[in-house]
């Protein structure tokens, strides 16, 4: 059940999504897909927008109208504005198990916005939609809560209808193939591991740009600001992956007990730290590949006194025997001159260096960079010789790019936890706990900046505010040219 199913996630995502998992032949026989929305619409008008959809945003083109045929056969809609539309929901579903086989087995999508969670939640419980005999799971789209005491709130509310362990929280960098690929580098290869912490790293840069604005998403991104649309989940994901001590597993249980660990291990930024160690800022009219952008107080549907920041850099702290004394430099923007995320890990230098000065003019720190999007890969950056008479050094790339050495495309991350949750897999899915300290580390830092001025202007197609420069630079380092 997808609950929003006329939405712009589940066309650009979802439906695409299982479109894909179809043709992979990696759905079973027996299943249904429904999509419900409050707007009645007829079932052969839904089908046609979706394949319309698809046809636009899979991956994999151009559409095998055979696979999709067969799979819209599978699909349904229902509308349900009250709860006569529920009813007919619940009708549908008893049907669907008795005539297709699907065993009372049921997965709900929330793909709506959140202040719908509520009355969705409530009414699957009212209206008897779980199976009685298979399972049932939900899955619900991030922010979960706006700070630490709603998304308490909300896992309550949740908790009234499904048990924790029937509650997927997705966030969808978790199911991008370089992300999963940050554990399979550390614990399936002995050369990193070994290095992986504060004797040998001097610091660690991740970077989530973006070039685009705020689009067609400016109400709520005005409630959001970059601090809960990508600082709390995104990022302090990738930090917590980065940081990780190694699971005794790869299960959800063993790979969440040691995030939480380094999310409960991040030192708290309040009152100055806030000044000293974060920087927000709001972008203003520039330049995006030479193509002229408006300011973000000029995007339809943004207040013209708007204080919300678009971009952020913070210095933050992991307080452990791994990372004391290292620190994580994190940024994310819109408008930013490209679209790009990636974790950089820099070594510390060598500690004796046998050669000349003019020798080493060249050589940079070794560097080690995961680059998720938008062309995932991996690179180490590391000295050699240059060819010639005499000693000269160069900082040269060793590169991994997952397309040219697999050959085939990766898939969408929609795809990957859409998967494991029809196969009760929560390992890339955040548990509550984990939200909840993800809250508890960006809460303070939000409630600071409340109190304080606007955030600082940068142009358009820049890299942010000349403050985060400064932030980094006092440490005598720069940033990434991502």
């Amino acid at each position: 059940m997808i609950f929003g199913g006329s939405g712009d996630l589940a066309a650009r995502k979802l439906i695409p999504a299982l479109y894909n998992l179809a043709l992979q032949r990696l759905l079973p026989a027996t299943f249904s897909v429904v999509g419900t929305a409050r707007k009645p619409v007829s079932l052969e008008q839904y089908r046609a927008e979706l394949h319309d959809a698809v046809a636009t945003h899979s991956r994999t083109k151009p559409l095998n109208e055979e696979v999709w045929r067969s799979f819209a056969e599978h699909v349904h809609f229902v509308a349900t504005p009250d709860e006569a539309g529920y009813a007919e929901l619940r009708e549908l579903l008893d049907r669907l198990d008795r005539e297709v086989g699907t065993q009372a087995n049921r997965l709900f999508y929330l793909a709506t916005p959140p202040a719908a969670y509520d009355a969705i939640v409530k009414a699957i419980g009212e209206q008897h939609l779980r199976g009685e005999t298979g399972w049932s799971r939900v899955v619900v789209e991030k922010p979960f809560g706006r700070d630490r005491e709603s998304a308490r709130e909300l896992t309550e509310r949740i908790h009234t209808v499904f048990r924790e362990d029937e509650v997927f929280r997705i966030d969808h960098y978790l199911g991008k193939e370089t992300v999963q690929n940050i554990l399979v580098m550390r614990f399936a290869n002995a050369i990193f591991e070994p290095i992986w912490n504060r004797q040998y790293v001097d610091h660690v840069q991740i970077t989530v740009a973006e070039t685009i604005g705020v689009e067609e998403r400016a109400g709520y991104y005005e409630q959001a600001g970059a601090m809960r649309d990508i600082v709390q989940n995104h990022l302090l994901q990738l930090v917590a992956l980065v940081g990780m001590e190694p699971p005794v597993a790869f299960d959800d249980k063993a790979v969440r007990d040691e995030k939480v660990k380094v999310l409960r291990a991040l030192r708290p930024l309040a009152g100055d730290d806030v000044t000293t160690s974060a920087v927000r800022g709001q972008y203003t009219r520039g330049f995006i590949e030479g193509v002229p952008a408006a300011g973000y107080r000029e995007e339809h549907g943004v207040a013209p006194d708007s204080r919300t920041e678009t971009f952020i850099a913070l210095k933050c702290w992991v307080d452990n025997w791994r990372w004391e004394g290292t620190p994580f430099y994190l940024r994310t923007g819109k408008r930013l001159p490209k679209r790009s995320t990636e974790i950089a890990i820099q070594f510390r230098l060598a500690p004796h260096q046998l050669f000349s000065r003019d020798a080493l003019a060249g050589l940079e720190p070794n560097t080690l960079v995961l680059r998720i999007q938008p062309d995932e890969g991996i690179s180490l950056k590391f000295g050699a010789k240059v060819p010639v008479q005499g000693v000269r050094i160069r900082s040269v790339n060793m590169d991994f790019d997952y397309g040219a050495s697999f050959m085939v495309d990766a898939p969408d991350a929609y795809e990957t936890l859409i998967l494991d949750a029809l196969r009760g897999d929560a390992t890339l899915f955040t548990r509550r706990d984990e939200v909840e300290q993800q809250w508890a580390f960006v809460d303070p830092i939000i409630e600071t900046w409340a109190r304080s001025g606007s955030p600082a202007p940068y142009g358009a197609g820049t890299w942010g505010p000349g403050e985060a420069d400064d932030l980094i630079a006092r440490d005598g380092r720069q940033w990434r040219k991502a």
